[in-house]
């Protein structure tokens, strides 16, 4: 039997969640997420807990169970707490700057980089050379973090461009001098 599969996930009181087949929907105060999991995978509220049981021991049944009890539990962390990442930007010159909605990034090209993110997503720059992004979808906030951070990639020799504030760049030696 799943480990994480098997817990179930525990609904806080200011939450409201509606099960229509395999389709939840889960209301909080950060605002609301809808989801359809797969069939193998039943889901029953009981109380104030939904539950997730699989119909045999396939080996896919087995690796959706964990995966479905995972997904329900970060709707539910979404849209009661939210989501976020912060990047930070590396290098003598640049700069992120908020434009309205839309990022305008300064990165080292001869051109000004504007990003616009999605619905469901909030960006800050708290400095000029920080980002976080906020929301309530854990995977949208990922990718979005993962977007910007694609605009320039840290290298490994100066460890300039856009990285994750928990990453450690691994520095590599640059050429020896000369003889």
């Amino acid at each position: 039997m799943s480990r994480i599969g098997k817990k179930p996930v525990v609904i806080p009181s200011n939450i409201t969640v509606k099960l229509d087949g395999h389709a939840l929907s889960v209301k909080g105060p950060k605002g609301e997420l809808n989801d359809t999991f797969h069939p193998n995978i039943s889901l029953e509220i009981k109380e104030n807990e939904i539950i997730a049981t699989r119909s045999n021991d396939f080996k896919e049944n087995r690796a959706l169970h964990g995966l479905t009890r995972s997904l329900i539990q970060n709707m539910i962390i979404g849209v009661s707490d939210g989501y976020s990442k912060t990047l930070d930007i590396v290098g003598v010159g640049y700069r992120v700057e908020l434009k309205e909605n839309n990022l305008l990034i300064n990165i080292g090209y001869s051109h000004p980089v504007y990003f616009m993110p999605p619905a469901g997503i909030t960006l800050q720059a708290p400095t000029q050379t920080q980002i976080v992004i906020s929301g309530i979808d854990k995977q949208l906030v990922g990718a979005v973090a993962s977007k910007i951070r694609s605009i320039r990639k840290p290298e490994p020799y100066k460890g300039k461009g856009i990285k994750y504030s928990t990453e450690v760049i691994r520095r590599k030696a640059g050429k020896t001098a000369g003889k």
